[in-house]
């Protein structure tokens, strides 16, 4: 079961302060880093959802946001869909494919379940770019960003879109938090803890995890579509294995079965991308080393190695309080 604990209420707090503050004073380019962001925080909170509380490792992850893109896309740049139904379908579609995915893989277990998920996004990516409808190895281009001047919002602005995004962030995370919450996500941990009792339950484990999978569909469809208007166009490295890889490592990067811990991690893994990339362009190597250093001193991540030492603090001054 999830719990919103104090410090990860505040944590998130923090994050979205610091996302208003800089959003309002920075530069373009601030801009475009911040969407990067919210974009692949929005793809590991999801990913975060069927691995850190299902024990289901995900390579496809990154090809199904990839998959969401190209949906919004062919909806609007190709059959002339509005731009708020063919996010809608996007999201929708997503979500069906990654239930499919979820319910047939969800049968393996271990190594197995990582292999047959990275077998379903090579499959995706290979139609993507061996298909000359959808612009092949040449991508898509012309995508509009989401309508909504009828609010008085407009996107095609920078920081406007930060804030579009950020509010999309907000609203998936509570989105999992209330799934985790629920009978539902109650079933999930139970299944990854014991799937043998729990079938034993009356459960359907496989049935189980199909809809985590689908929900976590709908958050990558969500994202698979924002990240085709940031640069308003696609292309089929979006659904590379190698895609799928980096969302894995900011999510244990982050803090695996936290949510707000991987939305650390894509901050700080963006960061260093950019920040190192301005000396080398052998920034992955930095990121690696640092990832191997969280591996080997508890693999609980950023934010799990923060959560875990302020319990420990917390425990200390209880146990000391209780002896006096």
């Amino acid at each position: 079961m999830f719990y919103q604990t104090t410090l990860r209420s505040i944590t998130l707090g923090l994050f979205v302060l610091v996302v208003a503050g800089v959003a309002n004073s920075a530069d373009y380019f601030g801009l475009e880093v911040l969407t990067e962001i919210l974009i692949l925080a929005l793809i590991v909170v999801a990913l975060d959802l069927v691995a850190g509380f299902g024990g289901m490792v995900s390579l496809c992850h990154g090809a199904l946001a990839g998959v969401g893109a190209y949906l919004y896309g062919l909806g609007t740049a190709m059959l002339g869909y509005d731009t708020v139904t063919s996010m809608a379908l996007s999201m929708v579609v997503t979500g069906m494919i990654a239930w499919v995915i979820g319910a047939i893989c969800s049968k393996t277990h271990g190594i197995y379940f990582i292999m047959a998920t990275l077998a379903f996004g090579q499959m995706a990516y290979s139609f993507v770019f061996e298909s000359s409808y959808l612009g092949g190895d040449s991508g898509l281009a012309g995508i509009p960003r989401l309508d909504l001047s009828h609010l008085n919002v407009d996107l095609n602005d920078a920081k406007q879109f930060v804030m579009f995004c950020l509010v999309c962030l907000l609203v998936s995370y509570a989105v999992c938090w209330r799934v985790l919450n629920s009978g539902l996500g109650r079933s999930l941990v139970g299944v990854m803890t014991n799937e043998q009792r729990m079938r034993s339950l009356g459960q359907n484990p496989v049935r189980v995890k199909a809809h985590i999978f689908g929900i976590s569909g709908l958050i990558l469809g969500l994202a698979g579509s924002l990240a085709a208007q940031h640069i308003m166009f696609i292309s089929p490295n979006l659904l590379s294995w190698t895609h799928s890889g980096e969302v894995l490592v900011v999510v244990i990067l982050g803090g695996l079965g936290t949510l707000v811990g991987p939305i650390i991690g894509a901050a700080t893994f963006v960061v260093l991308k950019h920040e190192i990339g301005n000396f080398t362009d052998h920034w992955h190597l930095f990121v690696g080393l640092i990832l191997v250093f969280v591996v080997m001193f508890g693999a609980r991540g950023i934010f799990g190695e923060m959560e875990y030492r302020f319990n420990r603090l917390k425990d200390r001054h209880s146990s000391s309080q209780t002896g006096k």
